[in-house]
């Protein structure tokens, strides 16, 4: 059974950094994508930032762009989403996504494995 546990998460004040981190079991995913999504109250759930596996490339939302950063250590099926200068309107429950295809990037019906989610608060 595949599971995606996300630790991490937390409360930071304006400007400062946090990073989620998304440990997969269950399977490999070396050539899988890998994405972060958010979702703040009362708004849907959006495109945060994606590892595209077939085309070992990144891809970030423009509201991350230049703050937030994804890595993978396909070792230890893990995948990480550092975030700095973070600001208060980044507050939301985070949610790592995995794919079987390795072409999936912001379409959230491209993924087939999600995490729990995790909670960031960012205060002013």
């Amino acid at each position: 059974q595949v599971q995606l546990v996300e630790p991490g998460g937390g409360w930071v004040q304006a400007g400062g950094s946090l990073r989620l981190s998304c440990a997969a079991s269950g399977r490999t995913f070396s050539s899988s994508s890998m994405g972060w999504f958010r979702q703040a109250p009362g708004k849907e759930r959006e495109f945060v930032a994606a590892f595209r596996g077939k085309s070992i490339s990144t891809y970030y939302a423009d509201s991350v762009k230049g703050r937030f950063t994804v890595s993978t250590d396909n070792a230890k099926s893990t995948w990480y989403l550092e975030m700095n200068s973070l600001k208060p309107e980044d507050t939301a429950v985070y949610y790592c996504a995995a794919d079987n295809s390795g072409w999936a990037l912001d379409g959230m019906n491209a993924y087939d494995y999600w995490g729990q989610g995790t909670q960031v608060t960012v205060s002013s």
